[in-house]
């Protein structure tokens, strides 16, 4: 199992409409809307690497979506 935990900025006035397409993603566990440098918090649990970097690439594809930040563990 591996655990990603994606930063995600938007364009404005595009939050709720990406909220609700990554909320609806296989493999998204929650998603938070925060304030700061990024817009949502998602957590990605994925049976391999190349599965979550898949998922990362669809939160990509995400119209309005402008920057993603992730970061990767793995349970032990």
């Amino acid at each position: 199992m591996v655990i990603g935990v994606t930063m995600v900025n938007v364009s404005p006035g595009r939050e709720k409409a990406v909220y609700k397409a990554i909320k609806e993603m296989k493999n998204v566990r929650e998603v938070y809307h925060v304030f700061g440098e990024f817009d949502f918090v998602v957590i990605i649990e994925a049976g391999s690497l190349s599965e979550l970097n898949k998922t990362v690439d669809s939160i990509r594809d995400i119209e309005g979506v402008t920057k993603t930040q992730t970061v990767v563990g793995a349970e032990i």
